[in-house]
């Protein structure tokens, strides 16, 4: 009936009806829910049998469905969609804010003209990204590590063919999948021997030990195809791949199919959106980085992000046929770093042919002992502020509380794994049980599929969009879930990413008036508790971040909201906008929390 009644007026008045109309609507709304109220107030005295409780949940259901009465007319009074469009073949892998013609007509150079500019983005039609042709969902992890469906990322058989003898060793393209091999193509047999190399290299038996040494996050810059993050991932380390954009076969693309912690990133004009003492290894294995080049700056962006006692590993290794290098070919990829590195106080820990690990000093004092030429110190400020900020020309972190070494480090204060386990509790104790069935279940099996083994888990790749202190990724943990977690720090919330990155956890700051650095359809499941309310605070749109939402979710992945009534129902008709099969689920342990559950349905048209 109400339905009928909305189709009536759009007939009558058009796409938009007059605004005396709109007003008199309003205003016979609230007049109703006036009336209501006061109806109810007056049947607790007639009616004292009447258990109070009921009368104000029967109360509170009469102003919830006038909310949504007044979202479904003021979706047709301002000609609002009811389901948007999808985008032609040509965005099927659109990444927002990277357009080299555009910046280079804005006359950005030296590199920037590749960098990520979202001011310069011009508005486009709202539509939906549809997956490619071949699209296929991706296999249940572990399997997924190894082989991906060649549909599901940019690169094109021609290409592969023509990539080189390296990638083919890496990589074996057999029909419709990619299947990732153990053989690396760097100077050791497997990514086996070369991570146990590392660990030799910085005193360690085994690259099993790197966790107890201390090592526990590290920042893979190029990651090729993710081979040593797989890896590390079976040691419980995490490397989280950083890569610039690329519009075909891409490097972070790929990694992220494969399940593994990845998104855009670069060195060239701005900071990584990291705070300082984030990690604790960084690790350049023929990233093609002149680390020598715009006065160091680079390098010195390094040791912003990497932790006292940390590690740099820089590695230009070859093949097994062409290891041998003389040794004034080592000397002269050495000798532009070593000013550079004392400056730093870094200290040169080992060295193997071409594969060169520093570790940064803990020892504060070693900065007062250099030379008089030496980078200064940066004036404390704010770690909220690096985001999307210049590289600095100068050494920060020295006067954090964080200065901590890595290898004296415990797992966490008492404090932070106290609050990291309190707000874990709170962010699912509420609706675990209803997420389990939903979610992280035996789904049906699809024709063709093998039988589901245990954990029967179709997610792997997890985003908590307003990760606060990390609570999502800690029950995660707790109930032992294969997951990984890119806990969103929001640019202009309070600062909780150091605390969520010293647990070992991946994080970054992100400004959601802004689109995200990854490819589409990269996140499994996503998850927001008052980001809503917050982007209504900071007057973004809201239906720009659903869009933005759509475009990295999967096809079948799904997107769980907690966040007041109001946004709630707002965030239901976007859902039905964006194509979302959507339930907005009471908790009924006696609060007023509420869940909108949606998930993406595989729609290819």
């Amino acid at each position: 009936m109400r339905r009928s009644c909305f189709k009536k007026l759009s007939i009558i008045f058009g796409p938009r009806p007059p605004v005396s109309w709109l007003i008199l609507c309003l205003i016979s709304l609230l007049a109703l829910i006036v009336v209501l109220g006061s109806s109810s107030s007056s049947i607790i005295d007639p009616a004292p049998h009447i258990p109070v409780s009921l009368i104000y949940t029967n109360y509170r259901r009469i102003k919830e469905q006038a909310a949504v009465d007044y979202l479904e007319l003021s979706s047709v009074v301002w000609g609002g969609q009811r389901e948007l469009d999808f985008c032609g073949k040509e965005r099927e892998n659109f990444v927002p804010c990277y357009n080299v013609s555009a910046n280079l007509l804005a006359e950005f150079k030296e590199g920037e003209e590749f960098d990520r500019h979202c001011e310069l983005s011009v508005a486009t039609e709202r539509c939906l990204i549809r997956p490619p042709k071949e699209y296929k969902i991706p296999l249940r992890w572990p399997t997924g590590r190894d082989i991906i469906w060649s549909g599901n990322v940019k690169i094109t058989k021609d290409q592969f063919l023509s990539s080189g003898s390296m990638t083919k060793r890496l990589m074996l393209l057999e029909e419709n999948q990619i299947a990732f091999q153990s053989e690396d193509g760097l100077m050791y047999d497997s990514v086996k021997d070369y991570s146990s190399q590392l660990a030799e290299m910085i005193g360690l038996g085994s690259d099993t030990e790197l966790p107890q040494a201390g090592v526990r996050t590290i920042l893979d810059i190029n990651c090729g195809f993710g081979s040593f993050g797989a890896h590390l991932a079976s040691l419980k380390t995490m490397a989280v791949c950083i890569a610039a954009y690329e519009a075909t076969g891409s490097q972070v693309q790929l990694a992220l199919e494969r399940g593994l912690p990845a998104m855009i990133g670069n060195f060239i004009a701005r900071q990584l959106p990291y705070p300082s003492l984030s990690y604790d290894m960084v690790h350049c294995a023929q990233c093609d980085i002149n680390w020598d080049g715009k006065d160091g700056m680079f390098l010195i962006e390094v040791d912003r992000v990497l932790k006292p006692g940390g590690y740099f590993v820089l590695a230009s290794p070859t093949s097994r046929l062409q290891r041998s290098s003389s040794q004034a070919k080592e000397r002269n990829m050495l000798m532009p770093m070593e000013e550079l590195t004392q400056q730093l106080c870094w200290t040169l820990l080992a060295q193997q042919d071409e594969t060169f690990i520093w570790q940064k000093t803990a020892d504060v004092d070693c900065y007062a002992s250099r030379k008089k030429y030496a980078i200064p110190l940066c004036k404390e400020r704010d770690d909220a502020q690096s985001y999307h900020q210049p590289l600095v020309p100068c050494i920060s972190g020295t006067a954090s509380k964080r200065w901590i070494a890595i290898q004296n480090r415990s797992s966490g204060s008492e404090l932070s794994l106290a609050e990291l386990k309190i707000n874990g509790k709170s962010a699912l104790k509420n609706y675990w049980s209803l997420l389990t069935p939903l979610i992280f279940s035996d789904h049906p099996k699809r024709p063709g599929d093998e039988d589901p083994l245990p954990p029967f888990n179709m997610i792997r790749n997890v985003m908590d969009m307003s990760a606060k202190y990390g609570g999502l990724n800690t029950a995660l943990l707790e109930e032992e879930k294969s997951v990984w977690v890119m806990n969103v720090v929001p640019a202009k919330a309070s600062n909780s990413l150091p605390l969520i990155l010293d647990r070992g956890f991946a994080g970054v700051m992100h400004d959601w008036c802004e689109p995200f650095p990854t490819y589409p359809r990269t996140y499994d499941m996503l998850h927001a508790n008052g980001l809503l309310s917050h982007i209504t605070s900071e007057k973004c749109s809201l239906i720009d971040l659903f869009l933005e939402m759509d475009r990295i979710l999967r096809p079948e992945g799904w997107v769980i909201l907690s966040d007041n009534m109001g946004a709630l129902e707002m965030a239901r008709t976007l859902a039905t906008q964006v194509r979302w099969e959507a339930r907005l689920i009471d908790l009924q342990n006696g609060s007023d929390q509420k869940l909108l559950v949606c998930q993406k349905p595989f729609l290819i048209k």
